[in-house]
Order: structure tokens, then sequence, then C-alpha cells
């Protein structure tokens, strides 16, 4: 990557300008900050990728499988109180005693020490994927840290070839100034996507009202919303216990995915909601592209983009899904091909008191 962009910069410049000392203190500069770049970035991709979905699904695992023993234990007492209470007559030898009941109580006490031997793996289990998941967080802080360090350096060095050769470097080579910074910034973008998605569940945080209806109002007077693009609200949105920057994250990255795949002349997105006792169900509908039912659950892991657009870093729908679930509901979606998608997803009522967001 670093002799590509040395390459590219020295195409532009005269042959004057390549032996300039100041030049070549300059390449050697960009040289040095790509050192280990792509290598790094592989890394943490990696790294992100079998961190917290994995977790999540490892503790729900593990807590229906809590649910079902605990409810095998009640039983269990439940056998052992109504043996307690079993009168044999005076007269019976118990010597000849019929076996039953004391295989019962023997085979309840052998399950009771099975199922303790479980919980205690359990607990080790999830002490142990609670420390890898701390890992992967701190590392993908460290990788992310030594990747904006060459970042913001590449980024200052071409502002400075920009000053210093103003007058020396034609349009083309200006315009491949214009694409390393561009770059820069999409990858800047993509490291804060992922220290937003590895902090999620860290931070302890108090829920309080939120008013999603204006929350939308300020989402839209806020984004790029194209010309031939409306955004309309069914109804008037009720205030939501939450967290109103997660809310944000959740309900932008939604309208901005209708708005960045809608290839109609006249674009449409709708925003909507029902309730129950529980939820909050709303709904985001698009008449845009829509998706092919192949990629309906793989839409929602990280790194994972549908087209090769360079404005995505593929962190955005991950991110969907992970506030959604803090909140403790569902995300799911209804598409097809040419006509558009529409994106349901529900909030409880009631999170806890203080949760994490």
């Amino acid at each position: 990557m670093n002799s590509l962009l040395k390459r590219q910069i020295r195409k532009y410049l005269t042959d004057a300008q390549t032996t300039d000392k100041n030049l070549e203190q300059f390449l050697d500069a960009v040289d040095r900050s790509y050192n280990n770049f792509d290598e790094q970035f592989t890394m943490q991709q990696r790294a992100m990728g079998i961190s917290s979905e994995e977790l999540f699904h490892a503790n729900h695992q593990l807590r229906q499988e809590t649910e079902g023993q605990q409810e095998v234990i009640d039983k269990l007492k439940r056998v052992i109180e109504t043996l307690k209470f079993y009168e044999l007559p005076e007269h019976t030898n118990t010597d000849n005693l019929d076996l039953d009941e004391l295989k019962l109580v023997d085979y309840i006490d052998n399950q009771t020490k099975e199922i303790i031997k479980i919980n205690k793996q359990r607990e080790k289990l999830l002490s142990e994927l609670a420390h890898q998941n701390q890992e992967l967080n701190d590392y993908a802080h460290m990788i992310s840290h030594d990747l904006k360090s060459p970042l913001r350096s590449i980024y200052t060095l071409t502002t400075w070839l920009k000053d210093d050769y103003e007058n020396s470097i034609d349009a083309k080579g200006k315009e491949s100034l214009k694409l390393i910074r561009s770059n820069v910034e999409k990858m800047d973008l993509l490291i804060n996507s992922i220290l937003e998605y590895s902090t999620i569940n860290k931070t302890e945080t108090t829920f309080y009202n939120v008013s999603i209806d204006k929350l939308i109002d300020d989402i839209v007077n806020t984004s790029a919303v194209p010309n031939h693009i409306s955004i309309c609200k069914k109804q008037t949105l009720p205030m939501v216990k939450g967290d109103k920057h997660r809310l944000h994250q959740l309900f932008e990255n939604l309208i901005s995915n209708a708005i960045k795949y809608n290839n109609k002349e006249k674009g449409l997105i709708e925003i909507g909601f029902s309730e129950d006792d529980t939820f909050w169900n709303f709904y985001i509908k698009d008449n845009g592209k829509g998706i092919d039912k192949t990629y309906f659950q793989k839409i929602f892991k990280a790194f994972n983009k549908l087209e090769n657009n360079p404005e995505s870093t593929g962190m955005g729908l991950a991110l969907v899904k992970k506030i959604i679930q803090v909140f403790g509901g569902t995300i799911w979606l209804e598409s097809k091909l040419k006509e558009g998608t529409t994106f349901y997803f529900t909030l409880k009522k009631e999170p806890h008191g203080t949760g994490t967001t």
C-alpha cells in the first residue's frame, strides 16, 4: 500500500520536485505511517467479528439451560416433600419394602448433584466468556488507537503537500490528494464505528423519557435528505424510556440506509409504530431496491455489506441490532427486490431502571 501511494504521488511531480529532500522526508513519513497498517486492520476485523455476537448467543443459551435446570430442581423438591409425608403401614416389614420409592430418592439425589456440577461449570464458562470479551474489547481499543495515529499523520502530511506544492501539482495530482484525504476520513469513521460497537453494554446509564417524535424530526433536519425522497411519520411517535444517544444511533442508521439504497424516482420512507403491554413495536418502511432473502440475517453481522458502497462501513446494522438487544428487543425485516424493505423492531416499555447502553 505504501509503495503504491509513493508511486502515485511521484507521478504528478516534476523531476526537480522528485529529488527535493523535503519531499523525500514526506514520502518516508508516509512509508512509516503505513507500516503494518493492513495487518492491524485485518486483525481488528477478525477480533470484532467473533466478539460480542458469539458472547450474546452463548449467554442466551446458558440462560435457557439454567431456567430448564431450575424447573427440574423445583419438580424434584416437590417430589421429595411428597415422599417425606409418605406413611407406611405399621405392620409393613421394611426388609421386604418395594424399593421403587428408595430408588426414586436415590435418583433425585444423583440428579441434584449432577445439576449442581453443571451449574458450577456454567458459572466458570460465563466467567471465562466475560474475561475473553473484555480482552477483545481492550484489544479493539488498543488497535484502534494504533490505527488512528498513522491516519492523522497521513492526513496532516497530505495537507502540507497540498499547501507547499499548490502551484506545482496539476489537477490530477490535486484530485489524488483529495482521494487520499477522503479515504483517511472513511477509515476514521470505520474505526469510530468499531469502538461504538465494542462499548455498547459497557457503560452504565440511567434510562429516561425520550420523545421519538422529536428525535426523528432532529434526524431529518440534520441529515442530507435528497429532494426526491420524502420521509413521513404515520402518526405521532411515542415517548419511550431509553438513552437518547443510542436511540438516535438506532433510528439514524435505519433511516440513512433507507435513503442510501433508494433508487426510485420518488423515494418514500415511512415510520410508524404500534404497542402492546410490554413492547413498543416500530417499523421503518421504504420503496427502495429491496433485499434478497438470502441476506436477511447476514446484514446484521459486522463488516457485512450488500454492495461495495464506499460510503458504507458495514457496521451500521450490526450496531442497530446490538442497541435493540440492550433495550430487550428484537429486529427483523420483510423485503421484495425492486419493491422495497420494511425493518421491524421492538423496544421494551420498561427496561431496567439503570441499564447498559
